[in-house]
């Protein structure tokens, strides 16, 4: 390929608009005579979706693809909290992708999960967006450190498939900043994807697609992006609004149709061509980076990448309850029961949905070890309904075992792309399985297969609960690994749980209104808002059990005091208690008590996961700094630290906190505030010199009104004065001066006050 300046300048106004959007469903346009290939991209964020060539290929990309290994979806990946793990994962998806001559891979997807009903929220990490956007930073350089390109997804708040193409998100400015664009922020500043795919949706009136604050101001200027903005498939409004607000690459192709478009409004002055040439520009170092590191003799070994899925699959199960039950023990007889064990669901549904060229399932992975092992399928996962014949034959099963091991969750039918959950419910007939066993056998061990949160009006009945999440192609062995011992659970929710869905922030405001959805809950999404609430949900943001115990010693700061643009060091060290070699996920948490305005009572900042074999001891360490303790001043389009106590805590889920330590943070000097004739006294606090200023101009008419005394003096101890006094001057704007001290302060002297206020500032 020719120098990107040459072949820009050797490009006909027609080739530039045409390379503005794709060849068809999966590639871009190649122009030949100057060497530009075309790239091929593919759905893949847990496997690779590429559709086969030749005759009879799916243009549409509807139907299946060529075998790949399905890995666990997000919401399992998350659980692991193992950013080595998620690079892994990036690297064999980079190398299926290369042997499969893919250049770009459409992933990872980082929307923050704001509801537990979005039909998508299996393809997505967290409710937390320092979890999600180190995951999604792993993720990509993973991916990219083999060649080929990612693809940041969904830009910006796609939390809901209901009306995704048209819905507006209406967000505050402060809730945008620190949870949804959060949640994307630090992936790209510290993986620098490829390209960031727009999302469906609008945000507080623009299309993503053609959204210049989103695209241009910030994801380009403020974080330094320098890769290509791709459209979601049909994300497009309007192709040349789209193109002046950023957005480069429409797929998938439509013809002639965008490039016509293009070509008009240049030549009609209404696109400016150094608009289109930059777009060029970008898609043009984007084809020179893939196409100059593909690798055409690339070859996986697809039985080496099972083997991965089934060691990703362990690290991110969750054990969310144990009575005892497990590990299951050598030669128990073991009832097998549910379809979901011999027909596993393993991933989820929609555009993500991968051919995997091999399953394991768990019933025939627990036969394989040579267990008494006995088997009923329970119910029917293709219907709801409730099947006599099948609830004895698992009552018999579950008679005459030791334990039984139920294998439940969510049909694919429950939850997809397209659309959302309407309850968090599992389906009728496996509630009367658990009912119908436990009746007959008190010790039950359920097995979760499922996208994201249900609610347990079983839980008291089970006598411990694995949440397997969608677990992969090789989920089964890897169920059985940790069902039998030979593995010690070790992932953490990525999410909380809730009771009930009238538990979850949003659930007055989701899906929302016709084409209207309000992020009414702010900032208070997840854990946030249960801590807020003092609610107690069915399992909290960050917990999992273990089959080994770990203590938590020695927190120590570096400091007990620091400015806003120095770091903090802690430490803390972590023993494993127990019998057992395991991995433990320690958390780390900030809480702001400077009550400079509402925050949620603590929020993740750090984290790490370690192995340790029994007895074993270890010394972590994390450094915190400016943006650890930041909240984003809208009034200032800012991130500022503000002056006051903070909390470090460090605990094994947000609602198991073992050590905290307290520090002082001298924030940010505080800014002038906005002074004119409705600035409150109050304000003027924390500036000597305005606030002398005030006492100086009020001082020579003190003895003509009580209240004028009152603000030229120095304001007494409120715990010895009169409260209402010194709260009612503290919220008086300077212009009820005038009314309050029977004219002595007239207007024109209020005039002349705010304009020496202003002069001090």
């Amino acid at each position: 390929m020719r120098p990107i300046n040459e072949t820009l300048a050797a490009m006909t106004l027609e080739e530039k608009a045409a390379l503005c959007s794709g060849q068809d469903f999966w590639t871009t346009r190649a122009i030949e005579h100057l060497d530009v290939p075309a790239l091929m991209l593919s759905d893949g964020p847990h496997g690779l979706r590429k559709q086969p060539d030749g005759p009879g290929a799916d243009h549409a990309g509807l139907l299946d693809s060529v075998p790949a290994t399905c890995f666990p979806t997000a919401a399992g990946l998350a659980s692991s909290w193992d950013t080595a793990l998620l690079t892994t994962l990036g690297e064999a998806l980079g190398d299926e992708a290369q042997s499969e001559g893919v250049d770009v891979v459409l992933g990872p997807g980082t929307n923050i999960k704001r509801s537990p009903l979005c039909g998508r929220n299996f393809e997505y990490f967290s409710e937390d967006p320092l979890l999600s956007s180190r995951l999604a930073s792993a993720h990509i350089q993973g991916v990219q450190a083999k060649g080929v390109g990612a693809s940041l997804k969904h830009f910006a708040a796609n939390n809901q498939e209901h009306r995704r193409m048209s819905v507006d998100a209406r967000i505050d400015e402060r809730a945008l900043r620190e949870i949804y664009l959060a949640s994307f922020e630090e992936a790209v500043k510290q993986a620098e994807p490829w390209t960031v795919m727009c999302a469906y949706n609008r945000v507080n009136g623009p299309y993503c697609s053609e959204h210049a604050r989103l695209l241009s101001e910030i994801l380009r200027e403020e974080w330094g992006f320098d890769g290509v903005v791709v459209s979601d498939w049909g994300a497009v409004n309007e192709r040349v609004a789209g193109l002046e607000a950023g957005l480069e690459l429409e797929m998938p192709g439509s013809g002639d149709t965008r490039t016509r478009e293009i070509v008009a409004a240049v030549e009609q002055g209404r696109l400016d061509e150094a608009v289109l040439d930059r777009a060029v520009e970008r898609l043009l170092r984007l084809i020179q980076r893939t196409s100059t590191r593909r690798r055409p003799e690339s070859r996986v070994d697809l039985d080496d990448h099972h083997q991965l899925a089934r060691r990703i699959a362990r690290e991110s199960m969750v054990l969310l309850k144990n009575e005892g039950a497990l590990p299951l023990a050598a030669g128990q007889r073991v009832a097998v029961i549910g379809e979901f064990a011999a027909r596993p669901r393993f991933q989820g549904g929609g555009s993500s949905h991968v051919n995997p060229y091999r399953v394991d399932t768990p019933l025939d992975a627990m036969q394989a070890r040579g267990e008494q092992v006995d088997y009923a399928q329970g119910v029917a996962i293709d219907r709801d309904d409730i099947d006599q014949a099948l609830l004895d034959e698992a009552v018999k099963c579950a008679q005459n075992a030791e334990v039984a091991v139920l294998f439940l969750g969510l049909p694919e039918r429950y939850e997809s792309e397209g659309y959302d959950r309407q309850h968090l419910d599992m389906p009728a007939n496996q509630h009367a399985l658990i009912e119908a066993v436990h009746a007959v056998q008190p010790n039950i061990v359920v097995v979760l297969a499922n996208g994201s949160p249900v609610t347990m009006p079983w839980l008291a009945k089970a006598s411990a609960v694995l949440e397997a999440y969608l677990g992969g192609q090789a989920m089964g062995v890897a169920v059985t690994d940790l069902l039998f011992g030979d593995s010690s659970p070790c992932g953490k929710l990525a999410e909380t749980f809730p009771q009930r869905l009238e538990d979850t922030p949003c659930h007055l405001d989701f899906p929302g209104t016709g084409d209207v959805v309000n992020y009414s809950e702010g900032i208070f999404v997840g854990y946030r808002y249960v801590e807020a609430k003092r609610m107690a949900p069915l399992f909290p943001f960050g917990h999992g059990l273990s089959y080994t115990t770990f203590e938590y010693q020695d927190l120590t700061l570096s400091s007990r005091a620091m400015s806003a643009d120095e770091t903090l060091e802690v430490q803390v060290a972590v023993t494993n208690t127990g019998r057992r070699a395991g991995k433990e996920i320690v958390q780390l948490y900030i809480s702001d008590h400077s009550r400079t305005l509402p925050v949620a009572p603590k929020a993740l900042r750090h984290f790490a996961k370690v192995y340790l074999v029994p007895g074993a001891s270890t010394t972590l360490r994390f450094t915190l700094s400016r943006r650890d303790f930041a909240y984003f001043d809208v009034e200032r389009n800012a991130w500022r630290v503000p002056s006051g106590q903070f909390v470090v805590r460090i605990g094994a889920s947000s609602a198991d906190i073992r050590l905290s330590q307290s520090l002082q943070v001298r924030g940010d000097a505080p800014t002038v505030p906005h002074l004119d004739r409705n600035t409150l006294v109050g304000d003027l606090e924390g500036f000597p010199a305005l606030k002398q200023t005030l006492r100086d101009e009020l001082a020579s008419l003190a003895s003509q009104s009580p209240l004028l005394t009152a603000l030229a003096e120095e304001p007494a101890d409120e715990a010895q004065g009169d409260e209402m006094i010194a709260a009612m001057l503290r919220y008086m704007p300077l212009r009820s001066l005038v009314a309050f001290t029977a004219g002595a302060l007239d207007e024109t002297r209020l005039d002349r006050l705010v304009a020496r206020l202003r002069q001090r500032a």
